[in-house]
């Protein structure tokens, strides 16, 4: 017969309950409405560019600016989302000037058509509100590292309108292998508040959802399969770029003011010898004309890579999230033409494919891919995000983030993404 234990502590979980449940809400108001400034800034300066092609040659001049900005700040050394993820893996402390920072450098790379994204901002900028809200309310340092977790969520949320996929996020993207569960309640109830405070004003999620889904067979399986080993490639060579980018412009400028120069330069190049658009700016437009059925061209997946690395390897602000999500929709959509299977099912797959690669963040991508292109697909995501994560190796975006336990044995590892 079961027996009630009188010394379980309903009493805590109830006021950690209470708790949280004040604290989460404060943060996904407050952060969510920033975030949803942040989203309508960043859609503006998109509309600039868009409509004045001239501001790419201002790219100097912004990237100038923003170096300006972090040296007067002393935030030089600033590691954007890896200093976020460290900040809840360690007692690090975030500074105040995070979040102001962030905010304008994607900005000012945006508005000169910087191929830039912004859900990595949004984590650096959500991150640094939530630690300081829990400085503010005088949290302990492991409640301030749920207080940086549920800033994340909240902003991440308002900006895509996936709060499902927001509030995981937050919790699987710091350790491999572990879920920080006591953040499970503050992150999603962060996330619906701060997505919820986004549509409220207007702020559209970003869905592409699919009208028709191909039936489930096992031609189609065996394709998905292949697909994602595919996108498992190319997730990892997205990941050596990003960061060897990085090294080669600290290789060749040591001085922070002439690398960036020296990108923009690059950047302005590489613009005008391809002849179009297409791979400025965050790629989302990209990604809405796969989903749309439309062609693009089958190298656009490699040339958003090397646009992404131009910029973001030179110090130039906002984050990689969208842009590898354009390489995966490219790619995958291309793949799907030359195959003769639906195009649209699989840019969406190459989405999915290529956000778990870099991420290494399963549970999350599968929610990420239901919220943005529905669940009639589920067959297709489950399988492609299995086989990309498992894949993709122990490569990822962010060097701050630790592989607990390995992805093919059963056995702790504890080493950091490559």
């Amino acid at each position: 017969m079961y027996r009630f234990e009188t010394n379980t502590p309903w009493g805590d979980n109830l006021h950690y309950f209470l708790k949280w449940t004040c604290i989460s809400c404060f943060i996904g108001l407050l952060v969510g409405a920033v975030g949803m400034i942040f989203g309508y800034g960043v859609q503006w300066v998109t509309s600039v560019w868009k409509e004045h092609s001239w501001t790419l040659y201002l790219m100097p001049v912004s990237g100038v600016v923003i170096i300006w900005l972090y040296r007067t700040f002393n935030e030089e050394k600033n590691k954007g989302t890896n200093m976020v993820l460290e900040a809840i893996s360690s007692n690090r402390n975030i500074s105040f000037a995070t979040a102001p920072l962030i905010f304008i450098g994607t900005l000012l790379t945006h508005i000169v058509a910087g191929s830039s994204g912004r859900e990595g901002a949004a984590l650096q900028l959500g991150g640094s509100l939530g630690n300081q809200i829990g400085r503010l309310l005088d949290l302990d340092e492991k409640d301030k590292k749920i207080a940086v977790m549920c800033g994340m969520s909240a902003c991440f949320a308002a900006l895509f309108g996936t709060p499902m996929a927001a509030g995981v996020f937050s919790m699987e993207v710091i350790s491999i292998g572990i879920i920080y569960y006591a953040a499970l309640v503050p992150c999603l109830f962060s996330a619906f508040i701060g997505a919820g405070i986004a549509r409220l004003c207007g702020l559209a999620p970003e869905q592409f959802l699919i009208q028709s889904v191909p039936a489930f067979t096992p031609r189609t399986a065996v394709f998905t399969v292949i697909l994602g080993m595919l996108c498992a490639v190319v997730s990892v060579l997205l990941c050596v770029v990003l960061h060897q980018s990085e090294h080669m412009y600290r290789k060749y400028f040591p001085n922070p003011y002439l690398r960036i120069i020296a990108a923009s330069l690059i950047f302005i190049l590489l613009t005008l010898m391809v002849g179009s658009r297409d791979y400025n700016g965050s790629g989302i437009h990209l990604i809405a004309r796969c989903m749309e059925g439309e062609s693009v061209r089958y190298e656009a997946f490699l040339m958003k890579m090397i646009f992404t690395g131009v910029v973001l390897g030179a110090g130039f602000k906002g984050g990689e999230i969208v842009p590898t999500m354009c390489v995966g929709a490219t790619f995958g959509a291309a793949v799907g033409e030359i195959c003769g299977f639906d195009p649209v099912l699989c840019a969406a797959c190459g989405v999915t494919a290529l956000f778990v690669g870099v991420t290494n963040c399963p549970i999350a991508t599968v929610l990420l891919a239901f919220e943005m292109f529905g669940y009639g697909a589920m067959p297709y995501f489950s399988i492609i995000v299995a086989v990309s994560f498992t894949l993709s190796g122990y490569y990822g975006l962010y060097s701050s983030q630790k592989f607990i336990y390995s992805k093919i044995r059963t056995e702790y590892i504890n080493i950091k993404s490559h």
